[in-house]
């Protein structure tokens, strides 16, 4: 059984900074693509951060102020959000792409707050 946890949400003044973490624990084999989504109430979830072995990719929306990483041997993702806007107030989840034993699946982890409020 494979889990994904995040950590690191919360409230924050436009400006600020939070970061996001992504543990992944369980059996799992090997962990291909990691990505952070969210969704804004009203809207459709979207796609903030990606990583790979070798790359990194972005929404226009956050370039220049987002950075994600990863910590493969902790099976650990984060996001540093800077200069954080209130556009940027959302439900955040992370999701991974595992092998394990029965074969490659496509996970999520539970979702956390960020709200960008003064």
């Amino acid at each position: 059984q494979v889990q994904l946890v995040e950590s690191g949400g919360g409230l924050v003044q436009p400006g600020g900074s939070l970061r996001l973490s992504c543990a992944a624990s369980g059996s799992l084999i090997s962990i291909w693509r990691m990505g952070w989504y969210r969704q804004a109430p009203g809207k459709q979830r979207e796609l903030v951060a990606e990583i790979t072995v070798v790359s990194t990719d972005y929404a226009d929306s956050v370039k220049g102020r987002f950075t994600i990483s990863r910590d493969n041997a902790k099976n650990t993702m984060y996001l540093q959000m800077n200069s954080l806007k209130p556009e940027d107030t959302a439900v955040y989840y992370c999701h991974a792409d595992i092998s394990v034993d029965s074969g490659r699946y496509d996970y999520w982890g539970q979702g956390n707050q960020v709200t960008v409020s003064s």
